[in-house]
């Protein structure tokens, strides 16, 4: 599940109309509902805010924002990109 995806089904789970997140963000209707279909990103910023809003957990709409910037990254590389990902694990491990 994207980050997109993830969002959109909390705030649906939740009954809450598209407008009232977005106004929480501060931006138009016609923007956030840009984020809810993969069509623009979400700032990092927005996490907080949207965590707060939808009442869950900060880390955990964390690492599907996360997930989607790797994706990003990483998905015209996709020949190496499963080797790189596992370096960049490899390196996680190395500093804890």
């Amino acid at each position: 599940m994207m980050f997109n995806e993830r969002i959109k089904w909390l705030r649906e789970e939740q009954g809450l109309p598209l407008r009232k997140l977005a106004a929480a963000l501060d931006i138009d209707t016609a923007s956030y509902c840009k984020i809810e279909k993969g069509e623009r990103r979400a700032r990092k910023e927005y996490i907080s805010i949207i965590a707060d809003f939808l009442k869950v957990d900060y880390e955990e709409l964390l690492k599907f924002w996360l997930a989607d910037q790797v994706t990003a990254l990483v998905e015209d590389e996709q020949k190496v990109a499963d080797m790189a990902l596992n370096i960049a694990k490899q390196n996680f491990n190395k500093q804890e």
